[in-house]
């Protein structure tokens, strides 16, 4: 557990001593009928592989962490993974109220949205009444950079790499303390004053990284929400702290991807049965396209396709997937092959998946307490919490760092 009185280098040891042994299960998902070497050496497939529909349902939905004691048969060293994974994972939630502003403020933002930045600005209150100007990375249409101008009667720049987003944003802005910037985080120097806030909702994979790099240097507060964490220009994410930097936690794309998964009986966007049947889809198109010669690794399949076309039938993805490569579309006879094989393999795959989904959590609460124990390196005093529900965000986990030593959480 992220104990509320502990330093983040505390926490973040009793993480790593429970992810660093089962790095190879995280870095490597089931792929096709044969079971992962990791599966074999620890002797958990013909356990996994005998699972009902009954257990392996509840085991996607509540997750083997939960799940793994009261499961007849399990081996002891699962029971005992997802014990200790249960453990170090809970994180604690912040205690900040909601910050809700005038309604109005946010008449055009969906519900979920403004639950997160209602939520985020109550967070953010503290650590605002002592800055002199507020960040927003990755600012969007501006929806916080504005509220937070307004409500905290402080200049707030959002920085967005899409200009079109940063024109609605000006334009929404005018009259207030907020201010926009076409500005790409991912490739342009990101540099903060000492006085400077920034805040990142949600901010993509190395751009987190980039941010906690950026407010350790410059010596001021920050507030970061991560989220997609594989999102790295480089096949591995090396890490940002010394402490995990000395115990060799180098976290390859393929286990960072692993943090965006979930366990819960509904998705935020679909339902667990949808999300399934999407994940099916995609391993059906995955062994399409490497039955037309492309050595793809699972993954590489949806490359340049919004996740969310997997929703679509096989035969609309793959004729997106084969245009984007140049090949021809494929048949009906084709579609039918792999839709009927990619149904018996997943079966397999489901239950095979489950020790590595587990992990989910576990990569990412290590990752943000990697970056917050950098901050602490670094002086500042920085708490981990969970900021919105689950039902809103599973993406929940906050950094919230003071440079001076200051707690950055104080009832308001």
């Amino acid at each position: 557990m992220v104990h509320p009185h502990d330093d983040a280098s505390a926490a973040l040891a009793r993480a790593l001593a429970v992810l660093l042994p089962v790095l190879d299960i995280a870095g490597s998902r089931p792929d096709g009928d044969a079971p992962p070497a990791w599966c074999e050496a620890r002797g958990l497939t013909g356990f996994l592989l005998s699972l009902d529909d009954a257990a392996l349902g509840r085991c996607e939905a509540e997750g083997l962490a939960v799940c793994a004691s009261s499961l007849p048969g399990a081996p002891a060293q699962l029971v005992d993974l997802a014990r200790a994974t249960a453990e170090v994972t809970r994180v604690p939630p912040l205690a900040a109220s909601p910050l809700p502003p005038p309604r109005e403020r946010l008449r055009s933002v969906h519900e979920r949205k403004r639950l997160q930045l209602e939520a985020l600005l109550g967070a953010v209150a503290p650590l605002a009444a002592r800055a002199q100007r507020i960040v927003d990375v990755g600012a969007g249409r501006g929806h916080f950079t504005r509220v937070a101008a307004d409500l905290f009667d402080i200049d707030a720049v959002g920085l967005e790499r899409d200009a079109s987003r940063v024109s609605t944003a000006e334009a929404l802005a005018r009259g207030t303390r907020a201010s926009f910037v076409t500005f790409d985080a991912g490739a342009q120097e990101l540099s903060f004053g000492p006085g400077d806030l920034p805040v990142g909702l949600h901010a993509c994979g190395a751009l987190g990284d980039r941010m906690i790099a950026a407010a350790a240097s410059a010596r001021c507060d920050v507030v970061l929400v991560s989220c997609c964490l594989q999102k790295i220009d480089t096949p591995r994410r090396a890490p940002l702290s010394r402490a995990a930097e000395e115990a060799g936690l180098v976290l390859p794309r393929e286990a960072l991807g692993l943090a965006n998964l979930t366990p819960r009986p509904e998705g935020v966007e679909a339902s667990l049965g949808d999300m399934l049947a999407m994940r099916e889809r995609r391993h059906a198109l995955l062994r399409l396209l490497r039955a037309r010669g492309l050595p793809l690794a699972p993954g590489e399949e949806m490359r340049g396709i919004n996740r969310r076309r997997a929703r679509d039938g096989l035969a609309a993805l793959a004729a997106r997937a084969l245009s984007l490569r140049g090949l021809a579309p494929a048949s009906a006879a084709e579609v039918e092959e792999h839709e009927a094989a990619a149904h018996q393999e997943f079966a397999r795959m489901r239950r095979l998946s489950l020790p590595r989904a587990m992990l989910s959590r576990l990569v990412e609460v290590t990752v943000v307490l990697d970056r917050a124990a950098a901050l602490e390196e670094q002086g500042h005093e920085v708490m981990v919490r969970t900021v919105f529900d689950i039902e809103v965000t599973p993406r929940n986990l906050a950094i919230l760092a003071c440079a001076d030593g200051t707690p950055p959480e104080h009832p308001h």
